[in-house]
């Protein structure tokens, strides 16, 4: 945390934790990706479902930066609105579905959510992916 200039008020970027991972992992192992849109069009949606394929099938997992609110498969809201970092660690279907890991709430610490509203909950903010 001290690294990535985590604070109680959070770590400002993804482009704050891509170099952390890639001292812990190896060298440009991770990059980052930034949806800078509000809403994720197609081809962002695309290349992160080809990136968290590619990312887990390698044994690591994706890391988000998320804001606003979403919802998971089982119809769960979750609700950030100042921003959050997620982990996704899985997926199924070739990536239409993914499984998340959420620090956020011991209670609901994993959850599938489809690519589709992960790509939308990430808009404005970014990921970083190897």
């Amino acid at each position: 945390a001290r690294e990535m200039g985590t604070t109680e008020d959070g770590t400002n970027s993804i482009n704050d934790i891509t170099p952390v991972l890639n001292k812990e992992t190896g060298k440009d192992v991770y990059r980052s990706v930034e949806i800078k849109d509000r809403k994720a069009d197609d081809k962002q949606t695309d290349k992160l479902r080809a990136d968290v394929v590619e990312t887990v099938d390698g044994g690591r997992a994706v890391v988000a930066n998320i804001a606003g609110t979403a919802v998971d498969t089982d119809g769960n809201t979750h609700s950030f609105e100042g921003g959050h970092y997620i982990s996704v660690v899985g997926y199924r279907d070739g990536g239409k579905t993914v499984t998340i890991a959420d620090s956020a709430d011991p209670n609901m610490a994993s959850y599938r959510m489809s690519v589709d509203n992960l790509a939308d909950w990430i808009a404005t903010r970014g990921y970083t992916a190897s």
